[in-house]
């Protein structure tokens, strides 16, 4: 796979978030991690990402479904994928509500991910042409 794209994981468990990147940069996918919601949006407005993966619980400060609100008001173009734990469907439902291209229960289906990323990858693709 010769796409290269930019991935900006957000997660409050810094193991989570280092394994994905490291999953992620084998797949020759650049992924950067955030422990929060204020050092995502830092990050996004010094360097360009096509996809952001979310976490929807994110003590203290923004939660996820805040967070994504953010994002979607500052960078429309970037897709965010929501990551929802505790079995919740609902908090996923929001954060489409709220403009989140996909979500994904937690624990993850690690290729599940990979594909819902490379389609929003190809959203950004269209929308940003």
């Amino acid at each position: 796979m010769e796409k290269k794209y930019r991935v900006l994981i957000v997660d409050d468990e810094a193991d989570f978030s280092e394994t994905m990147a490291k999953r992620f940069e084998r797949r020759n996918i650049e992924a950067v991690t955030a422990g929060g919601c204020e050092m995502a949006l830092e990050k996004l407005k010094t360097s360009e990402f096509d996809v952001v993966i979310m976490d929807v619980s994110m003590p203290p400060g923004l939660d996820g479904i805040q967070c994504l609100a953010k994002v979607k008001e500052f960078w429309p173009k970037t897709e965010v994928i929501i990551l929802t734990g505790h079995a919740s469907v609902s908090s996923g439902l929001e954060g489409m509500k709220g403009g989140a291209f996909d979500y994904c229960l937690k624990p993850i289906d690690v290729e599940e991910l990979f594909e819902k990323v490379a389609l929003a990858w190809e959203k950004v693709q269209i929308t940003r042409s």
